[in-house]
């Protein structure tokens, strides 16, 4: 099976930790890995804010990087969802809308991957911790990772399933446990007042479960928790999933 792995930006530049556990679970699970070093921007911020007209160098930039690839994976839900939903190539490039269409239909979330096509069962992995989980918005309402609570249907959650494969963890039980973080891209930046006040009501709701570990499979979210966290010196630490998944403290 051979992979492409696709690393955001704000990964590569902030928690490159986070790409190398990717990569590393990636491989201890048998996949052929290989990451395009030319990759860049997937173009989402433009496109959240009203430009995606001007995304396509991004969209042309990712189509010769990733369309040779039987799958791509990436540590990151929104970027991910972007891709699959706005990855196209430009009317006058007809050639390369066959690249663009294979790509969205080949991308994946790191844990839906693994749950989904790789389909773990078990995992080497032990963490003694009490773990948080954030369920980002655009894993859990746009990849569908887990179900919404305000639906009436079956709960389901593919970043839990994984981590109750690791050995010791505690996984906390929140009193909202898919609400939204306020990061939101570009709208922590339009409205920060709110973005700030939604991460504080999220972190209250750790601080009072008891957790002691906060993890997720957005870094963007994790990043805008962590600002939260420090800045009220809270002694909780935050960690992507994929280094959870590949812990053996």
């Amino acid at each position: 099976m051979k992979v492409g792995l696709f690393i955001p930006c704000y990964v590569d530049q902030f928690y490159p930790k986070v790409g190398i556990a990717t990569l590393q679970l990636l491989e201890k699970l048998g996949c052929q890995v290989s990451y395009p070093p030319k990759q860049t921007c997937c173009g989402q911020p433009m496109a959240n804010s009203g430009y995606e007209h001007l995304t396509h160098d991004c969209n042309r930039l990712f189509m010769n990087n990733f369309s040779e690839y039987d799958y791509i994976v990436s540590p990151s839900g929104s970027c991910v969802l972007h891709i699959k939903e706005h990855l196209h190539a430009p009317e006058n490039e007809t050639q390369n809308e066959g690249k663009a269409t294979h790509i969205r239909k080949r991308i994946y979330e790191l844990t839906e991957f693994l749950t989904d096509i790789l389909k773990v069962e078990n995992l080497e992995a032990r963490f003694p911790f009490r773990v948080g989980l954030h369920q980002s918005c655009h894993g859990q309402r746009g990849l569908h990772l887990s179900q919404m609570s305000e639906l009436v249907a079956t709960p389901f959650s593919k970043p839990e399933q994984l981590l109750n494969m690791v050995k010791d963890v505690e996984l906390v039980k929140l009193s909202r446990k898919d609400e939204c973080c306020g990061f939101g891209g570009t709208f922590c930046v339009a409205e920060e007042a709110v973005s700030s006040r939604m991460g504080i009501d999220r972190i209250d709701d750790h601080v009072k479960n008891g957790t002691q570990v906060l993890t997720g499979g957005d870094m963007s979210c994790l990043m805008h928790l962590e600002g939260v966290i420090r800045r009220r010196k809270l002694p909780i630490k935050v960690m992507h999933i994929a280094e959870i998944l590949t812990a053996t403290e």
